[in-house]
């Protein structure tokens, strides 16, 4: 992100704790899972979300195959999930004219970066990807 990107205060809240959370995510979908349990709790996301009826844990007992847990340790080295994400926030703020980064960016963002780990994701919480992006327009009207 760059050096003189805005950050919404709850965008702001939401990227500190991310950072936090981040490094002990052993696989995409684990990151992708700790973004929705971040950012259902900060701002216009958070209100998005809930009204979809995504609560703290799935609906279903596992949002991913079994196999996920041979997968083994995510490389360190590979992933900059914060850094993808508040990338990728910041070019949809800008793309819509935005002075600044909202956590719906993110959440945006997160959409983007993740696709199907967070379509599975949403599955599992009772939702999909359509009906998200169907509240999020209605909120931004």
């Amino acid at each position: 992100m760059s050096a003189t990107a805005v950050l919404a205060p709850d965008a702001a809240i939401a990227l500190g704790i991310a950072s936090t959370a981040m490094p002990f995510a052993r696989a995409p979908q684990d990151e992708a899972e700790r973004w929705l349990r971040i950012l259902r709790l900060h701002g216009e996301a958070g209100v998005a979300l809930q009204a979809i009826g995504v609560g703290e844990q799935p609906l279903t007992p596992s949002a991913w195959p079994a196999e996920k847990e041979s997968e083994g340790v995510y490389p360190t080295e590979e992933r900059d999930s914060v850094g993808r994400v508040a990338d990728e926030a910041m070019r949809i703020a800008e793309r819509r004219g935005a002075k600044g980064v909202t956590t719906v960016d993110l959440l945006r963002a997160v959409m983007r970066v993740y696709g199907p780990h967070f379509d599975r994701l949403l599955e599992a919480h009772g939702t999909d990807h359509a009906e998200l992006v169907r509240r999020l327009s209605i909120q931004a009207h």
